[in-house]
């Protein structure tokens, strides 16, 4: 089987092939794929079985990154919650695979991930000697019932309490794109990452998100007294709404912003004809964030990453003491430092 490649910023079968897989996810897109390259210098490049001149029929889609900090590598996406390989049978993708591990030889680079929604043939990426070197927790929400049925299905205390309180307190609600709403969710976003002891993403990644998605992205702010309490991101594609970002701030909890802008965004997903709702990926020793998604209602399933490596290629311990220690520092920056760090630093860690 010959594999060629396919850029998928130039080639229009990829958005045809997108469209058209039932694996295909918002992370697949065009627009998507635009504001990595824009922001961050990434390139885009997808293996196929299918040769120029014909339909796209298959498609497995990388991104190269090329940082003198994390080194030369072949990641499936970054900044991505999840990008299925785009094949119809295991055949296609073993010999694609295949493909890859030599192409990952000539480029010299230090390690090649993919991150699979979903496996049904791990096998497969064991005989490409890809091996297992993260593992989240990804939630899923099923649209279909009545929405009374959806909001019974929310925790009654955590989830169904907070929204009548946010109700009662009359938080302000916004949805769109505009400039005045990503400010709102930008200071917001700053304020939970050095919460959480991490540089925010860089302003222009948002920007650049919102003029390569459309109206596939949505932000919803609520406030209260005119203060921002909370934001979440949103992206959309065929019938599936992916919580992409979300922020708060802390001092407001009480109001129940947070809980209070998803039960938003499921109702408008449902008037909107969508199907699920993606809640993304979440670290498993994150308890917290774990059994929020849990308490929506929504369905909690294994998302594991595989590397193909060159040498030991050791991923960041994220409980060593110097990360802790770096996560101490950051809480303490002014905002200004954070905020510079995150656009130096962005574009290493995808």
């Amino acid at each position: 089987m010959t594999v060629f490649v396919v850029d998928p910023l130039a080639d229009a079968r990829w958005d045809e092939l997108v469209l058209r897989h039932r694996r295909a996810s918002v992370f697949h897109t065009c627009g998507w794929l635009s504001a990595l390259q824009k922001t961050f210098g990434y390139s885009p490049v997808a293996f196929s079985g299918s040769a120029p001149g014909g339909p796209l029929e298959n498609g497995l889609l990388f991104c190269e990154v090329k940082s003198w900090i994390t080194g030369r590598r072949l990641v499936s996406l970054p900044f991505s919650d999840h990008c299925d390989p785009l094949f119809s049978s295991p055949a296609e993708q073993a010999r694609i695979l295949a493909h890859v591990r030599e192409h990952f030889g000539r480029k010299r680079c230090k390690y090649v991930e993919v991150r699979p929604l979903s496996i049904a043939e791990p096998e497969v990426l064991v005989a490409m000697d890809l091996r297992a070197s993260e593992k989240f927790y990804l939630h899923m929400l099923s649209l279909d019932p009545p929405l009374e049925a959806l909001f019974r299905g929310l925790h009654r205390d955590c989830i169904q309490r907070k929204v009548r309180r946010a109700e009662k307190e009359k938080l302000a609600y916004e949805v769109g794109r505009s400039d005045s709403l990503l400010r709102k969710f930008y200071r917001l976003q700053v304020r939970t990452r050095r919460r959480h002891g991490l540089p925010p993403q860089p302003l222009r990644w948002f920007r650049q998100l919102i003029a390569s998605m459309g109206d596939r992205l949505s932000i919803r702010v609520a406030s209260k007294d005119d203060h921002p309490v909370a934001a979440i991101l949103t992206l959309s594609f065929k019938d599936t709404v992916t919580y992409k970002y979300g922020c708060s701030d802390e001092r407001f909890t009480r109001f129940g912003g947070t809980p209070f802008l998803f039960w938003q965004t499921i109702r408008e997903a449902k008037d909107q004809g969508m199907r699920q709702l993606d809640l993304g990926r979440s670290e498993p020793d994150d308890a917290g964030l774990v059994k929020f998604k849990d308490r929506l209602g929504a369905r909690r399933m294994d998302l594991t990453y595989y590397r193909l490596a060159s040498g030991a290629a050791p991923k960041m311990a994220l409980n060593s003491r110097r990360t802790q220690f770096l996560k101490r520092c950051a809480r303490h920056l002014p905002n200004v430092v954070l905020v510079i760090a995150g656009r130096l630093l962005s574009r290493h860690t995808g």
